[in-house]
């Protein structure tokens, strides 16, 4: 399975808000620099974020973004289920239904392999994949907005 890159943006977003901790001001600009991406790209997934209540959006010349306490504690793979939709890897009942749907066992492994994925990466918070030291040290040394 491989993720969109809003999903992609949106995760990386979320991390680096968390690295950054609850008082340090982030932008959407800054973000973009440090994901390599272009600001609007950022800014529809940070827009996302916002309507998930995973991230809070203050306007104005002291505001910034900043990780809620249900984005910090998110689990990794509810957020890519919201952010994505919860689709099945393959459709097999589109435009042209697949002829071999009715004695068909790859859906069902398909199926399992799908639920694992997003098992796994239930057992990890967003919290989780900021804890690593180099992102923190990312964070430092990255230029204040």
């Amino acid at each position: 399975m491989q993720l969109t890159r809003f999903s992609d943006l949106a995760l990386r977003a979320m991390m680096l808000l968390a690295a950054a901790g609850p008082d340090r001001r982030s932008t959407t600009g800054s973000i973009a620099k440090q994901v390599n991406a272009s600001e609007h790209h950022v800014a529809k997934a940070i827009t996302r974020l916002v309507g998930l209540d995973c991230v809070r959006a203050v306007r104005g010349r002291s505001g910034g973004l900043f990780l809620t306490d249900t984005g910090r504690s998110m689990q990794v793979g509810q957020l890519i289920r919201r952010l994505e939709g919860d689709r099945e890897v393959v459709d097999c009942t589109g435009g042209q239904p697949c002829p071999l749907l009715a004695a068909c066992r790859l859906r069902r492994a398909l199926a399992d392999a799908h639920e694992a994925f997003y098992s796994e990466l239930d057992r990890y918070t967003i919290e989780d994949l900021a804890a690593s030291p180099f992102l923190q040290l990312t964070i430092a040394t990255a230029p204040q907005p």
